[in-house]
């Protein structure tokens, strides 16, 4: 990568990772991301509400490869001594999406005047992280006629540039599950008027946590507790309402809704035995996230041919919500080492390692070659 085009995109990675925007509102994350490339390139610009892509055009070419970031940022307090540190109480950059679009930027550098006998498409993805960015961008590939496409993300407590890829499912599917029951309230010096959900809810969770799943699924299924909800702080009040919140996620798509099936029926069974009303809704509904193997091929090629160290990691927990993209087109995401001593994704310590970009643009380009 030219030394001047690290430069800049190090400059733009510094610059998001000071302004960084939740899902849903990546206003000046998206506008500072066209006017650099503007600024910078001749790429057209192609502009959606609340996401964007950049065109690479060749005269005659035929095959249409695209490139993925995300650019949406945590709901986390930044506590680094940094000078780049947030400038956004309770908002920062701990998921490394600033170093994602700033690396795709730098793609965009390095394409100026070169021919690759290829249409190039830089998608710019906002709210990934709460899985329905992706939902919402996807149109994107019928509407290009897009043949193939790829995407990185950083990988934490890696050696610095090794690149991990995965044949097959690479992330779990998830959701998040909101459980709610309703009674009614009594005095709380008379609780066999009143139906309480606490004894239904407490015991939901106790149940999941007596299940062996491995018994039951093929691939590997988990839930986990996000939150146990009953009653207001009204000491003369028994509870009368709640709600259970769940993370559930599967190695298998299929799996994950069997899942789901499961804790309804539960669920259901346990309210119904005290009479409750209940109800179930969901939200951060991500898919697998399944690789096509052809392409896992050019990234394992594309690391050998540039000399860096490539292995094939295990399936990731969490979800991504590139997996819409896979099953629109052939594609597949390999993953960059941030580093062994880069403290974990989603934690305050965390920052994006800005190395990582070279690697990835690097990656990027020779994916295009082959």
């Amino acid at each position: 990568m030219k030394r001047e085009n690290y430069q800049l995109i190090k400059a733009l990675r510094h610059e998001l990772h000071a302004h960084p925007e939740l899902s849903h509102q990546e206003v000046w994350t998206r506008a500072r991301l066209i006017a650099f490339l503007r600024e910078h390139t001749s790429l057209e610009i192609v502009e959606h509400d609340q996401w964007f892509y950049a065109i690479h055009r060749e005269e005659g070419a035929d095959v249409n490869l695209a490139f993925r970031a995300d650019i949406d940022a945590l709901p986390i307090h930044e506590e680094l001594d940094i000078p780049h540190c947030s400038k956004i109480p309770g908002v920062s950059h701990k998921c490394g999406h600033d170093g994602h679009a700033a690396a795709l930027c730098g793609l965009g550098l390095e394409l100026e005047g070169v021919k690759t006998g290829k249409n190039i498409f830089l998608l710019f993805q906002h709210a990934e992280e709460t899985g329905s960015g992706a939902i919402e961008a996807v149109r994107f590939i019928h509407d290009e006629g897009i043949d193939e496409i790829f995407s990185y993300h950083n990988e934490a407590g890696i050696p610095l540039g090794q690149i991990r890829y995965k044949y097959g499912t690479s992330h779990y599917a998830s959701k998040g599950m909101i459980i709610e029951m309703v009674g009614r309230p009594t005095h709380a010096s008379a609780p066999e008027f009143g139906k309480n959900p606490a004894y239904a809810l407490s015991q939901l969770v106790m149940d999941l946590q007596a299940l062996d799943p491995q018994e039951m699924f093929e691939g590997e299924v988990l839930w986990t507790v996000i939150q146990l909800d009953v009653g207001e702080p009204a000491f003369g009040t028994a509870a009368s309402s709640g709600k259970l919140l769940l993370t559930i996620r599967a190695e298998l798509e299929r799996e994950l809704d069997e899942l789901q099936d499961m804790i309804e029926a539960q669920a259901a069974e346990l309210a119904e035995g005290e009479e409750l009303k209940y109800s179930f809704s969901y939200q951060d509904e991500f898919p697998e996230t399944v690789s096509h193997d052809s392409s896992v091929d050019k990234i394992r090629e594309a690391a050998k041919r540039l000399g860096y160290d490539a292995v094939e990691g295990p399936a990731d927990r969490g979800s991504e919500d590139f997996g819409y993209y896979l099953k629109a087109t052939k594609g597949a995401m390999f993953n960059v080492g941030n580093g062994e001593d880069s403290k974990p994704l989603h934690t305050w310590e965390y920052d994006f390692t800005d190395e990582v970009m070279v690697y990835a643009v690097e990656m990027f380009k020779t994916l295009i070659a082959l």
